[in-house]
């Protein structure tokens, strides 16, 4: 199992990091500029990675204002797990911990994980600049 993650502190309650995360529509503001054809609902969303796969993901559970978990709905390219956990630093401010989990052999965790790592440092700072 390879496991990529980032943190950050964001200046805002817990509830409201939660009630942002919760909700897939949200996710798109996230993602960098090479993911298109972004289509979500409340519990899904589905999208193009540029020049690599299409996926399409789903909240799979949702442990209210602790952690958020979205998995494949269709087959995905490998096994992968995406994990957003938030802790309370004080009342105003936030830890967002977003994991991703998958299940890669050698010659895909050679390809794979330095993209994968790009995209949760990226989310993480995204997370941080839209809810300020």
């Amino acid at each position: 199992m390879t496991v990529i993650q980032n943190s950050t502190l964001i200046n805002k309650p817990l509830s409201e990091v939660y009630q942002f995360l919760a909700d897939m529509n949200n996710h798109e503001q996230l993602m960098p500029e090479n993911i298109y054809n972004w289509t979500s609902t409340q519990d899904e969303a589905r999208f193009t990675i540029k020049n690599m796969a299409k996926l399409a993901l789903k909240i799979s559970e949702r442990i209210e204002d602790k952690e958020l978990v979205s998995v494949p709905v269709e087959e995905a390219p490998f096994p992968i797990t995406l994990r957003w956990k938030i802790d309370p630093d004080s009342d105003t401010v936030t830890k967002a911990t977003f994991i991703i989990e998958a299940e890669l052999n050698m010659m895909m965790k050679m390809m794979a994980s330095g993209p994968l790592q790009k995209l949760v440092d990226f989310q993480v700072n995204r997370l941080k600049e839209v809810l300020g």
